[in-house]
């Protein structure tokens, strides 16, 4: 019964965040803040995490794949695929919910430990809304958009490891790039 209580509460509060604003030009102020602390305050760990992984992808797939047959433009293909569809969401999201969600928690439990959220509500403003309702809104338009980046870094990443390291041209690994897309003769000819 604890679980349906809490529940409850839950859906309450959901409810209580959609309510219409008092001041709409408040709440995106602090909807560009918090974009600008998910998003932007992001930014340095998720490059440097999506480059090496990027370096560590096409160094491991070139160390596996010594046999003459395959092509190197397996190496890009390979990396293409696992950064796009594996490592940049993965990682990514792995990384923020650290960081970002360490901090959303702090900032909240620190407000709520000095009576802030209390001193809001004495003054009429809807916690719920003012509050969480901007850091979710801003997760959602940021953190696809970290991912993207990732992943361009990541590709970015394992192009510049596997030319640094004498691993593969890097002419030969934009061609696997492109290599399984639709109208790939296209671009050839």
């Amino acid at each position: 019964m604890k679980i349906l209580k809490e529940f409850g509460q839950y859906i309450q509060m959901f409810k209580g965040m959609f309510r219409m604003p008092e001041n709409r030009a408040m709440y995106w102020k602090q909807f560009m803040l918090q974009c600008n602390d998910i998003g932007v305050g992001s930014l340095g760990i998720i490059s440097i995490i999506s480059v090496f992984i990027g370096a560590v992808s096409t160094v491991q797939t070139a160390y596996q794949l010594v046999s003459p047959i395959i092509p190197k433009t397996t190496i890009a293909q390979i990396v293409r695929d696992t950064v796009i569809l594996e490592f940049a969401p993965t990682l990514s999201c792995i990384v923020l919910a650290g960081v970002v969600g360490s901090k959303i928690a702090s900032e909240l439990g620190n407000m709520r430990v000095s009576e802030q959220i209390d001193a809001l509500e004495i003054m009429g403003i809807n916690t719920k809304a003012y509050l969480i309702l901007p850091k979710i809104l801003a997760g959602v338009l940021t953190i696809p958009l970290l991912i993207i980046l990732a992943m361009v870094l990541g590709i970015f990443g394992g192009r510049l490891a596997g030319s640094m390291a004498g691993i593969i041209d890097p002419s030969i690994f934009d061609n696997g790039l492109l290599m399984g897309f639709n109208g790939y003769n296209v671009f050839l000819h």
